[in-house]
C-alpha cells in the first residue's frame, strides 16, 4: 500500500523515529553522538522548531518536536541529510545511512504530551543503555537529563515540560521524576510508537467495543488521537496538499528556471550540463543546485539530472554552502 504524504503545518507536534539502514548503527562512537546531538539543537535554533523530547540509541532516534515556520520536512531534511554526510566523511562510508524516510506521527497533545515526553526518555533504560534511573538522569545523549537540569541543552524546551507539572521548577521536577519513574513498569507502549486507531484508542479490544457499541472513530496511521483530532488534522491539511505541486511539474518548472538563468548568463545550457569546471560556470551551477533543491524541492538526483553533473557532486555544492539536503 503506498504511503500518504506528510501532513505537517506549522505548529504541529511530531513524535520522529528514525532507524539505520537494514537497523545498523547510526552512531558508533560519542563524536557521532555530539555531532548528532549538536546538529538537532543548532538546526531547532535555527528553524525555530521547538524540541520537547529526544533520545539517541544506538540504531536509531526518536524526537517529540513541534515543527517551526519552515514544517517538518525541512528540518528533518537539513538535519538527517548533514548528520549522514559527516558521519560518512568521518567513517570513511558512503551510501545510504538511514532506512527509508523517517516515520513521523502527529500527536493530539492534550491526551499525549507527556506520555509521550516519558516513553521517549525511558528508551535508555528500556534499551540496557543506562542501568537505573539514577544513570538516566544524568545521561547525555537523552533529554531526560536537561529536563533535570544536569545537561545544558538551550535548544530543548524543557521548561515547557515541566510546566505541565508544577509552577515551581523544583516541585515539578520533583514530580516530573516520580512520572518518569512509574513508567518503568508500563514497559515498551506500543501503542505511542505508531498512528492508528488501534493504536490510538489502546488496544483492539478497545476498538472492538467500540464499534459494538455502535460506534466509530475516524483514523488515519500518521495520526496518534482520537476521531475529532483525526478531522482536524486532515481537514487543516488537505488544501496544503491540494497546493502541492506533483514532481514531473516541479522538474518542468526547474528546467525553465535552468534555461533562464542561462539565457540571462548568456551561457550555453550544453556548458552548463557539460561538467565545466570553469569558474563562472561553476558559479552559475552552484547557485542553481542550491535554488533547485530549497526552492523546487528537488532531491540530489534530480538536480543532478538538471544541471549534467553527479549526485556526489551536488552533494559537496550543497555541503559547501551549510545546508545539506537529500
Amino acid at each position: 500500500m503506498p504511503r500518504g504524504p506528510r501532513l505537517d503545518a506549522p505548529g504541529t507536534l511530531h513524535h520522529v523515529i528514525f532507524r539505520g539502514i537494514e537497523r545498523s548503527d547510526i552512531v558508533y562512537n560519542d563524536k557521532d553522538r555530539d555531532d548528532f546531538r549538536t546538529r538537532m539543537g543548532d538546526l531547532a535554533l535555527s528553524t525555530a522548531t521547538s524540541i520537547f523530547a529526544w533520545a539517541l540509541m544506538n540504531n536509531h532516534a526518536h524526537i517529540l518536536l513541534r515543527s517551526g515556520p519552515e514544517g517538518l520536512p525541512v528540518f528533518m531534511r537539513r538535519f538527517l541529510t548533514g548528520y549522514a554526510v559527516s558521519f560518512n566523511r568521518r567513517h570513511q562510508r558512503c551510501g545510504h545511512l538511514f532506512q527509508n524516510r523517517y516515520k513521523s506521527i502527529i500527536c493530539e497533545e492534550n491526551a499525549y504530551f507527556t506520555e509521550l515526553v516519558r516513553y521517549i526518555h525511558l528508551n535508555p533504560l528500556r534499551a540496557g543503555i543506562v542501568a537505573s534511573m539514577a544513570e538516566l538522569d544524568s545521561h547525555p545523549w537523552c533529554g531526560h537529563s536537561c529536563v533535570m537540569g544536569n545537561n545544558q541543552t538551550p535548544w530543548q524546551d524543557a521548561d515547557y515540560v515541566l510546566r505541565c507539572f508544577g509552577k515551581r521548577k523544583n516541585e515539578a521536577r520533583n514530580a516530573y521524576r516520580d512520572f518518569v519513574e512509574k513508567g518503568i513498569a508500563q514497559g515498551r507502549r506500543p501503542e505511542l510508537a505508531g498512528g492508528g486507531l488501534i493504536r490510538s484508542m489502546g488496544g483492539w479490544s478497545v476498538v472492538k467495543a467500540l464499534r459494538s457499541s455502535g460506534s466509530f472513530e475516524r483514523s488515519d496511521e500518521r495520526i496518534l488521537g482520537s476521531g475529532d483530532f483525526v478531522e482536524a488534522v486532515l481537514a487543516a491539511t488537505e488544501q496544503k496538499f491540494k497546493r502541492q505541486l506533483p514532481l514531473r511539474e516541479r522538474i518542468d518548472r526547474a528546467r525553465q528556471r535552468v534555461l533562464a538563468v542561462c539565457r540571462n548568463e548568456g551561457m550555453k545550457e550544453i556548458l552548463l550540463t557539460s561538467g565545466s569546471r570553469r569558474r563562472s560556470v561553476s558559479a552559475v551551477r552552484s547557485r542553481l543546485a542550491v535554488e533547485l533543491t530549497e526552492d523546487f524541492g528537488l532531491s540530489l538526483a534530480e538536480t543532478a539530472g538538471q544541471l549534467g553533473v553527479s549526485i556526489s557532486a551536488i552533494r559537496k555544492i550543497i555541503e559547501r554552502r551549510g545546508d545539506v539536503v537529500d
